[in-house]
């Protein structure tokens, strides 16, 4: 892994063309992370989780650019735009029954019905889970495939977008595995980027219009610990007496845009822009956020004829 430094001065550690699990981690310097060191974690789950949209956070003066722009570009000189994953109560439902059935394959319907309640949400405690934000009080979510249909259009000439393995960046305490999104007209330019796999194995992957997310770390406070009952053909979370820090894990989708605009509607931008709470103002230099009335005035100023209040992203 090599060190670098971000565009708001954040250190971290990169290995790029690769998506490299905790174990290969563990094995590799990590000058700006410790936590990989533990060896008292509890027991977890490692889900799979299908997520079909993404969302993209921002400030007061990114929102005012998109809306002038009527789409999204990077303002910097990066000609990536940059997305996340938009994880729901309906992915960790999803995931939780997958996981059920994986571990016990002959849980009948009965059994199903029968069960009592939800484990896996217990562990969601990390940022990638947390309807907060790091970024700005403004997101914009969109369903994956509009996205894609757009980039399709816009960047590829009609054509598929073609999907590779970016890079794992370590932070002090996040993973990220970056995917990279580009036009086939870039196959020459990228194509030292292995391909993104389909591969049951992989952390991630793209399948039927869904990002496939493997994650290797999904909690950021261990508060309680994974017990199979087996005879019970259960799956339950208790409390532990000590918690723990680890690592977590999460998806960001690179789209390669150069110095172009991924434009969309100007109403179907407002109409997918919801409001957020800060998960911790401060924790990234240089981003501000606003209380919500001042950010509903903000939205009213550059959406005037849009009636519909700003919503806050809650759910």
């Amino acid at each position: 892994m090599i060190s670098k430094t971000n565009k708001r001065g954040h250190n971290f550690a990169e290995a790029e063309k690769h998506h490299l699990k905790l174990e290969d981690l563990k094995e590799t310097p990590r000058p700006y992370n410790k936590c990989l060191s533990k060896e008292n974690i509890p027991p977890y789950p490692h889900p799979e989780f299908h997520v079909c949209r993404l969302k993209h956070d921002t400030d007061e003066k990114g929102l005012c650019g998109i809306r002038r722009d009527e789409g999204f570009r990077n303002p910097g000189e990066d000609p990536l735009l940059w997305w996340s994953l938009d994880m729901g109560p309906e992915e960790i439902t999803s995931a939780e029954r997958k996981l059920l059935e994986t571990n016990y394959p002959d849980l009948t319907e009965e059994e199903k019905a029968q069960r009592q309640g939800s484990f896996l949400g217990t562990f969601a405690t990390s940022p990638a889970f947390k309807r907060t934000s790091r970024l700005g009080s403004y997101r914009f979510t969109f369903p994956l495939e509009e996205v894609l249909k757009a980039y399709s259009e816009q960047i590829c000439s009609g054509e598929p977008p073609v999907m590779r393995m970016y890079a794992t960046h370590l932070h002090k305490q996040e993973v990220m595995y970056a995917v990279l999104v580009h036009s086939p007209a870039n196959q020459e330019k990228f194509s030292e980027y292995p391909l993104l796999p389909d591969d049951p194995k992989a952390v991630c992957a793209y399948k039927d219009g869904c990002f496939i997310w493997r994650s290797e770390a999904m909690c950021q406070t261990h508060d309680f610990e994974l017990v199979l009952r087996c005879d019970e053909k259960q799956m339950e979370a208790e409390p532990v007496s000590n918690f723990e820090y680890y690592v977590w894990d999460n998806v960001a989708v690179a789209l390669h845009v150069d110095d172009q605009v991924l434009n969309f509607d100007v109403d179907r931008l407002r109409e997918n822009l919801k409001f957020c709470e800060a998960e911790k103002v401060g924790l990234i230099r240089g981003v501000t956020f606003e209380a919500f009335p001042e950010a509903e005035e903000a939205v009213k100023g550059l959406w005037p004829d849009n009636p519909s209040p700003l919503e806050k992203d809650s759910q």
